[in-house]
């Protein structure tokens, strides 16, 4: 350990961190742009200067190692000079139409210029050329607001190990693009959204679809239904001021019907069929010696990861469609049937925690009887932002219950939200498919937590099954490398495309970096999700009235002929362009 003082306070940290990390243990707040713990730690922004008794210059403190006895100053007319000199530069490249930006109050570059008391652009003069690139189906470029922090470029890099932008050129000319000049859409992006989240500008943001949901909304002609994920309930409360995994669900409800939606459904009630067929098919695989390792398909950036680097390995991925399609899928059919509505008069919203479902819905091979299912996708972010340009204020709602049948759901279905959940509420009605009997401790804790890939071995009605948890696309490529060299010793993975799950997905709300490194916001969202499957009269999906009485009237059983038409689809190899090396 090593002590050493910073603004008068005495502190101690391991040998090998730096400054900051210091600094952040001794509660006190150094500003930083580029900063990303063991991700981006660049130095490069310059923020985070700080003085250091008997060093010829300012250090970075992102990157500055504590030494034993060091004297560390934050706040000195120098340093404060210096940071705002380097703000100022930045702002001198950047495009500072504010009023109209999408991150407006909630921009790290705005608060920090903000603080530093700055009014005008001393340096003004020319200006890099920018790009819009709005080629993507899932997220929107715009370098005239990029401060080239890097840290879209390492996350892609180092934790999707998608590598789908860069650097391009040098100098004043720099810029973060695609190589070889293409779009964004032409690129390995898998739509993830994680470049999104970790941007401190707005850079980079969600393709918006506010405008076509509130067209549709005022068509007479048009019944609009609208389907919210599991995870939404626990993260959209953030966006109107409430604490970190406030659980919204019957306030969520009442603001959608009040915003003009005809009915509000559960997504979950779709996971909770997707257990009943994800959950057949791996049993029919396991009991015929068919294709295994079987890996879950909720996730739609992880597909479109599989089907650009491991098309060898599709056919290891379940063919049950994620939850939004199957629910999407089962309101243009058995819901418009009910109704005597047809189906090209329902206009379906789905509200999603990821980007890369934007790109999920137009996806051909989910269409039945040549029909979109879902018309549009929007965010827990654009969610927030139609309700508040709706003036609906979400946390002063009372509590709605979603319509039904479509709206009832087990606690099963609730931790889809959190890594490891798709596999744990897989796991339930696995074991009661097979034993006939609940299991006494109903929570696999093994699966739970934030650890990058789980594993765990289950041993139901005799059977030894050996399952893996894996978050984060970098994980994903270690367990499909070993299935494609034949060493992989699993019978059933859960894929999730985002570190944390679909709770910290890219379309979920953006949290500062100070906030990421001082508060566990994962956990704290995971435990509403949790809360809610303690909470929930029925946790096992199988025991779900409605998905049985849907099975009765109009599926027959899981995995029939009439389900694996509607609720299963298949995968195809994308050609892209890959960097070498």
């Amino acid at each position: 350990m090593i002590k050493f003082t910073i603004d008068s306070k005495e502190v101690e940290v391991s040998e090998g961190q730096t400054i900051l990390d210091g600094a952040r243990k001794a509660g006190i707040d150094i500003p930083t742009l580029c900063f990303l713990k063991e991700i981006n730690e660049v130095g490069a922004c310059r923020m985070c200067l700080v003085e250091v008794e008997g060093a010829k210059g300012l250090v970075t403190a992102c990157v500055y190692p504590a030494t034993e006895g060091m004297v560390v100053r934050t706040n000195t007319p120098e340093v404060l000079k210096a940071r705002k000199t380097t703000l100022e530069l930045i702002l001198s490249n950047h495009n500072i139409k504010c009023l109209t930006c999408i991150r407006n109050n909630n921009c790290e570059l705005q608060a920090l210029a903000k603080k530093f008391g700055i009014k005008d652009i001393r340096f003004e003069g020319e200006k890099t050329e920018s790009i819009y690139d709005e080629s993507s189906k899932c997220i929107t470029r715009d370098t005239s607001k990029c401060i080239l922090c890097g840290k879209c470029v390492s996350i892609c890099d180092k934790v999707q190990t998608v590598s789908a932008i860069t650097r391009v050129k040098r100098g004043f000319d720099t810029y973060i693009g695609v190589a070889e000049d293409m779009e964004i859409a032409e690129s390995t992006c898998v739509g993830c959204g994680q470049c999104v989240v970790n941007c401190p500008v707005a850079a980079l943001k969600e393709k918006d679809a506010i405008t076509e949901v509130i067209e549709a909304i005022n068509d007479p002609k048009k019944h609009v239904v609208v389907q919210t994920a599991p995870s939404i309930r626990a993260t959209i409360g953030e966006e109107f001021g409430m604490e970190i995994g406030t659980l919204v669900t019957g306030k969520m409800v009442s603001a959608l019907k009040q915003a003009g939606f005809d009915k509000v459904f559960d997504t979950d009630f779709g996971a909770d069929v997707t257990i009943m067929e994800e959950g057949t098919e791996f049993l029919e695989r396991l009991n015929r010696g068919s294709v295994l390792p079987m890996i879950t398909s909720c996730s739609s950036g992880w597909i479109t990861f599989a089907e650009k680097f491991f098309p060898d390995v599709l056919n290891h991925l379940s063919t049950t469609k994620s939850p939004m399609s199957i629910l999407g899928t089962l309101i243009k059919t058995k819901y418009a049937e009910n109704t005597n509505i047809d189906p090209k008069d329902i206009y379906s919203v789905a509200i999603m925690p990821c980007s890369a479902k934007k790109a999920e819905i137009v996806r051909p091979e989910l269409e039945v009887n040549g029909m979109q299912m879902i018309d549009a996708v929007l965010t827990t972010r654009e969610t927030a932002r139609l309700l508040k340009m709706l003036n609906i204020d979400l946390s002063k709602q009372k509590e709605s219950d979603f319509d039904n049948p479509l709206g009832e759901a087990t606690g099963a279905a609730h931790i889809f939200g959190v890594t490891g959940g798709v596999m744990e509420a897989a796991l339930r009605t696995i074991n009661k498919e097979l034993t006939g009997n609940h299991i006494e401790d109903i929570a696999f804790k093994k699966l739970r937590g934030s650890k990058g890939i789980k594993e765990a071995k289950i041993n139901i009605a005799g059977k030894e099954i050996n399952i893996a948890v894996a978050q984060g696309l970098k994980n994903v490529r270690k367990l499909l490398e070993e299935i494609r060299d034949g060493k992989s010793k699993y019978q059933f993975i859960e894929v999730m495309t985002c570190p944390g799950g679909c709770i910290m997905g890219g379309g979920q709300p953006i949290r500062t970096a100070y906030e990421k490194a001082t508060l566990d916001i994962p956990s704290l969202r995971a435990k509403a999700l949790y809360k809610a499957d303690e909470k929930a009269t029925y946790r096992i999906s199988c025991d779900n009235k409605s998905v049985k009485k849907l099975y009765k009237e109009f599926l027959g059983k899981p995995n029939s002929e009439k389900a694996h038409k509607l609720l299963h689809t298949h995968y195809n190899k994308q050609e892209v362009y890959v960097k070498e090396g």
